[in-house]
């Protein structure tokens, strides 16, 4: 394991007990210290008063959406989109002569968060091949570069073109359109790893891979059920909507392996009364479900529904089909296999199933704790069973949510970024462009990462994010991307993707949210959707970091006017220089998308059509929602291992590391930390505190896996089931390990065994350890240790 400057050792890490409210004075001041200490008191208030305003500009962490124009706090954010907002409006610059100072090897020697922490990348840059820096490079002889390399390609099947949840539609539109007409479906893009098992359950079971609700049925829904999700960490703005639910009267059932302390006794800071008062408990029953036990609890819970002849037969009679097998399936249940799988008695499941039965309006809401299992498209269709079961599709009040956990991703799928696009979109692209798009579907970023692996692609592109960071099976990524050609990387910051890279590195630094966009025809705006189809506009108000920056738009264009030149006849320049000749094509060629214009200007933008939810239409192969019969599958865990699942800490946002603590669990200055039941350390011979390497094995392969030094911390989880952070624990997740049917890896139910410290077989990748410090040596102190 390699240690680094900036890496200090875990044995000083500081454990707290977890804090007992979430938000209200500490979130403020926590945003403002970070605000502040970025961007200075000009631009906090320049772009925090713009935050989330109809005419401001979207946040770029979550895609909660926002309330209606009228209804939105001076204040409308939270506090990690606060941290978002500081981490790229920041005043630091990687300008060409901080890249002259650091090699690529010292700046991989360096920690994610410590790379963050550079600043905004002012000018595009290359390391050629056999260099060790990267140095600055023309815009013009970058296109030039990367057009040439895609032109020298076997077939454009080689090319792999990946997108971060974060770009515009403005963009996505134009990368899709620019990798049809090169001619692939190779579009993999950060869905394939969370929501995509949703995707697939939703379009299977609804026709239709997205929420049934809109924000006001979260507000008047009488029953709210959370399952794998952690809204305090991830969608920080939902517990304010959670909160005016239980002002009208709604119940909240939590169902998440940690108890998490954002519904807890949650303080609204944008409310006096959650500056000063006492909080509000969100949650009135919460189910501490062992990882993977969801299906058998759903199933469990459909069972006594039928038992209990708690069911919508109207909806089920012209609605639905299938429900009769459904029914004889959870008719027979086998209850010890459901309390063995979940690790909870059934007067628990009991009550939770009473919580369903009395209410006449739930919302089902989930997140990643569901779609990153290998049964995940099943246990998803478990939850619309249930829906289906209580009508609780089309009504007021009630529906699906898949919280989606990045600010455009559903948009960016919506403007056809997927390998395996509909055949009526594509239809309508040979329309309206007149050339005929590829039909066979492309490589999701499991099969692209295989596909560079095994020498099959050998050029990447991508639109923003941090690829090598966000995937599984790190030593199997890095040598993959750097047996590529080339790869560039369309990015704000500096992040590991640059330094792991091809012969050829080309990195293009883009404008963020918060910055004025002017081409030729003026000022631009740009276009997302959040969670619930609602299509908004959105408009930064900084000058941008550098006279040198170009916006995603603009450098899309750029590549694609170099790579086809006019071939078809597509206006690149016409695209960079107005986007309302993007939007005009959009208006033809995305379904609801008709008069975009006009639509997406309005404070607060449109809703897309959703079938199920408008009309209780159904565009499945039936015509009707269809029921989905399951079998309750176990997870078989080997004697003296543990179930992982990998998280996100309280400071970070996907793979953007804002600082080393999670509050809310009560760990400061470290990341390195595993997340363990009392019982199951001592049963498995460690004490709390203990530096334990993390391994696990493939059985499909001879690769043992390692994550090193992990320091255990005890912690109120189900026995079995364990908890750690990514990127760190990304290397213990084998690329094969994915869901039946979405191909999502398997994030949440990682089967390791924890080692002493430095006896387990030690990797390459993600050896960067999180901790702040210099040359901190090991120290032994008395409990709780710190790390300071």
């Amino acid at each position: 394991m390699r240690r680094t400057d900036s890496d200090v050792d875990e044995a000083e890490l500081d454990i707290e007990k977890p804090k007992t409210h979430a938000a209200g004075p500490v979130a403020v001041a926590v945003s403002m210290k970070r605000a502040l200490g970025h961007m200075g008191p000009k631009r906090t208030a320049q772009t925090l008063l713009k935050l989330n305003q109809a005419e401001g500009f979207d946040c770029m962490s979550c895609a909660w959406p926002d309330p209606d124009p009228g209804h939105r706090h001076a204040a409308e954010f939270c506090e990690n989109g606060a941290k978002a907002v500081a981490e790229e409006a920041t005043t630091t610059r990687a300008t060409p002569e901080f890249f002259a100072q650091h090699s690529i090897a010292e700046l991989d020697s360096h920690t994610e968060h410590w790379l963050g922490q550079q600043g905004r990348i002012t000018h595009p840059m290359i390391k050629l091949p056999g260099g060790s820096h990267y140095e600055p490079i023309e815009w013009d002889d970058a296109f030039r570069l990367i057009g040439d390399e895609l032109k020298s390609l076997a077939s454009p099947d080689e090319a792999i073109f990946y997108t971060s949840g974060r770009a515009s539609n403005e963009s996505a539109f134009t990368y899709q359109l620019f990798a049809r007409a090169f001619g692939t479906n190779n579009m993999p893009d950060c869905s394939n790893m969370c929501h995509e098992s949703t995707s697939i359950a939703l379009q299977e079971s609804i026709g239709i891979g997205k929420a049934s609700v809109t924000l006001d049925d979260v507000h008047t829904a009488e029953l709210i059920i959370l399952a794998g999700q952690n809204p305090g960490t991830n969608h920080p703005r939902m517990l304010s909507a959670l909160e005016m639910a239980k002002q009208n009267g709604a119940k909240i059932l939590s169902i998440n392996p940690l108890r998490e302390a954002g519904l807890l006794n949650f303080k609204n800071p944008q409310t006096p009364r959650g500056m000063v008062g006492p909080g509000t408990d969100l949650s009135d029953l919460h189910l501490p479900i062992k990882l993977n036990g969801d299906l058998a609890l759903f199933q469990a819970i459909g069972s006594l529904l039928v038992k209990w002849d708690a069911l919508d037969h109207e909806f089920l009679d012209n609605y639905t089909v299938g429900f009769d097998a459904w029914k004889a399936h959870v008719a027979e249940v086998d209850w010890d296999l459901v309390t063995e799988v979940t690790g909870l008695s059934v007067a628990q499941i009991t009550e939770a199933a009473e919580m369903l039965r009395d209410s006449k309006a739930t919302v089902y809401c989930w997140a990643m704790g569901l779609t990153q299992h290998r049964n995940a498209v099943a246990t998803i269709k478990e939850v619309t069973n249930l829906a289906f079961a209580q009508g609780n599709i089309g009504r007021a009040g009630a529906g699906l949510l898949p919280v989606r956990g990045h600010s455009n991703v559903q948009g960016d799928r919506t403007m056809g970024i997927w390998e395996r696009p509909p055949v009526k979109f594509l239809d309508a692209m040979a329309a309206e462009f007149d050339f005929e798009p590829p039909r066979e579907h492309g490589l999701d970023t499991v099969d692209s990462i295989r596909a560079m692996r095994d020498g099959k692609a050998h050029f990447f592109l991508g639109l923003g994010g941090n690829f090598v960071q966000a995937t599984p099976d790190s030593d199997v990524t890095f040598e993959a991307l750097r047996k590529m050609r080339m790869t560039v990387q369309i990015s704000t910051k500096i992040n590991r993707s640059h330094l792991v890279c091809g012969e050829t590195s080309i990195i293009l630094p883009t404008l963020g949210r918060t910055e004025k966009d002017v081409q030729a025809s003026g000022e631009q705006w740009i276009s997302v959707e959040d969670s619930t189809c609602s299509v908004h506009s959105s408009r930064g108000p900084l000058k941008p970091a550098s006279e040198f920056l170009r916006s995603e738009v603009a450098i899309v264009s750029g590549i694609a006017e170099a790579t086809l030149g006019d071939r078809y006849g597509l206006d690149w320049r016409g695209f960079r220089d107005d986007y309302r000749n993007i939007r005009k094509h959009i208006s033809r060629v995305v379904a609801g998308c008709e008069g975009y214009e006009v639509n997406v200007r309005r404070p607060g933008g449109f809703v897309l059509p959703h079938p199920p939810r408008d009309s209780r239409t159904f565009e499945t192969k039936s015509g009707l929602g269809e029921f989905a019969v399951s079998p309750i599958d176990v997870l078989q865990v080997p004697p003296g291992h543990l179930i992982l699942q990998t998280l996100r800490s309280h400071d970070q946002f996907n793979t953007t590391i804002y600082g080393l603590s999670d509050r809310y669990r009560g760990i400061e200055n470290g990341r390195r930390v595993v997340f363990v039941h009392r019982e199951d350390i001592s049963a498995l011979g460690f004490r709390d505190g203990d530096i334990v390497d993390l391994v696990t094995k493939w059985d499909d392969d001879d690769v043992d896996r390692c994550a090193p030094s992990f320091r255990i911390v005890e912690y109120d989880t189900p026995r079995g089931s364990a908890a750690a952070y990514y990127p760190e624990t990304n290397p213990l997740i084998p690329l094969d390990s994915t869901a039946l049917h979405s191909n999502t890896p398997t994030s949440k139910s990682v089967i390791i065994a924890m080692v002493p410290a430095g006896t387990g077989v030690q990797g390459t990748a993600n050896g960067h350890q999180d901790n702040e410090g210099s040359d901190e040596g090991h120290k032994s102190h008395p409990q709780p240790h710190h790390l300071s």
